[in-house]
Parts: C-alpha cells; structure tokens; sequence
C-alpha cells in the first residue's frame, strides 16, 4: 500500500491562486526536484526533514474531517511524489472535493492529466531569477485549460520582459488563469502594475500572496 511523505498538513486559506481568500486543507509533501533561489518553504526539500507517513485513505480520512471542500495539494513537488497519481485519482472520486495541485512547472502533467479532468492544476513558471528557468517544462502549455493556472513569480524588470514573452508566445491566457506575482521583498507590487499597463497585459492579473500579509512571511502551517 502506497505511503506519502507528509511534512504539514493544515487549514487556512489559500493565499494565491484562483481560490485565493478561500478556505482550503492543505497537504505538504516533502521533497522537491528543483532550487529556487527565493523558495519560501526550503525547509520541507531537506533530506532530513521530519516527516510523517499517510497512505491515500487516511490522508483522505483527514481531508473529509475538516469538513473543508478545497483542497491544495503542494511541497515540495507533489508530482514527482511515488504513486500520486492513486492519491489524485482517489481524491477525483469525491465530487465534493474540488482538489488543486501547486506544481513547479518542471514536470510533465501529461499522464496526470489523462487519468481525470477533476483536478486543477498551478503551474509555476520559473524565470531566471529562480535560477531554474532551465528546467521547465514547455510542452505542459499543450494540456492546460481553464481550470487551470500559470504563475510567475518575479523579481526584476527582466523577470517581467521574460514573463510576457512567455505569456504571449504561448497564448497563455487564452488556455488558462495567468497571474503575476512578486518575490517577496524584492519588487514592489506597483511596478508590476506598471509593466503591465505599458505592455497591456489583457487578462493577466496581479497577486500578492495574502498569507505573507496576514501572518509573517515565514510562518509554517498557514
């Protein structure tokens, strides 16, 4: 029987995203494929991060006790995580679940996509701020619909002038939810705004991480 390595599992609301402002329960997987240079949850990539086992039923048991209906799955990387896909095939089962994958955008979610159209997905795409642009996973932007989002988070002018090349060379928002969101401390949010009226960026929306505001940016569990 599959188990998955889980280093949180908690309630509160989704700060990003489509849901953002939501109630969500959330499960943290440990481990991730990639190093971003801003990552805000380096703790949970560790090798020797604590961790605690759940097979899909109880994880599912626990996700039915919080009464919550969103439900985010994140890391980490949770689709490079051994037998998700039976963890996301049973959560897709449940059609008072709506269940959201926050991905790095290095993985393929081809297969993942085939096995039910129940589960959106949060496609992170790394600029060169993150130092991991390179790993992306291009093709992803062939399966994606409009359940699903892109994400950009930057950090720099040239952060902005690469994510709209990549908003327009691939059509994104005319396939999915697109949004542009700061790193943290290091761009302030009106200069995004500015960027994207010089550019007319029709259809992009700006987001600010609304946990970061609500509790301190590090804090764990929320």
């Amino acid at each position: 029987m599959a188990k998955y390595k889980v280093v949180e599992r908690f309630v509160s609301i989704n700060g990003e995203g489509r849901k953002a402002g939501e109630l969500a329960v959330f499960i943290r997987f440990a481990g991730c494929n990639l190093n971003c240079s801003y990552c805000d949850t380096k703790w949970a990539n560790e090798k020797d991060v604590p961790y605690e086992e759940f097979t899909e039923e109880e994880l599912y048991d626990y996700i039915k006790r919080t009464e919550i209906k969103n439900v985010t799955l994140t890391g980490g990387e949770p689709l490079i995580i051994e037998d998700i896909d039976k963890l996301l095939l049973s959560l897709s089962l449940d059609d008072e679940l709506n269940v959201e994958v926050e991905t790095n955008g290095s993985v393929d979610i081809a297969e993942f996509k085939a096995l039910t159209d129940r589960i959106s997905y949060t496609l992170d795409y790394k600029l060169g701020g993150s130092g991991m642009e390179h790993a992306m996973c291009i093709s992803n932007y062939n399966y994606i619909n409009k359940n699903d989002t892109v994400k950009f988070v930057v950090g720099s002018q040239r952060d902005l002038e690469s994510a709209y090349e990549v908003i327009e060379t691939y059509g994104l928002c005319e396939k999915a939810k697109v949004y542009l969101s700061p790193v943290f401390g290091q761009i302030a949010p009106e200069e995004i705004v500015d960027f994207m009226i010089e550019h007319n960026m029709n259809g992009v929306r700006l987001q600010l991480q609304l946990h970061k505001f609500i509790w301190e940016p590090d804090m764990r569990g929320v």
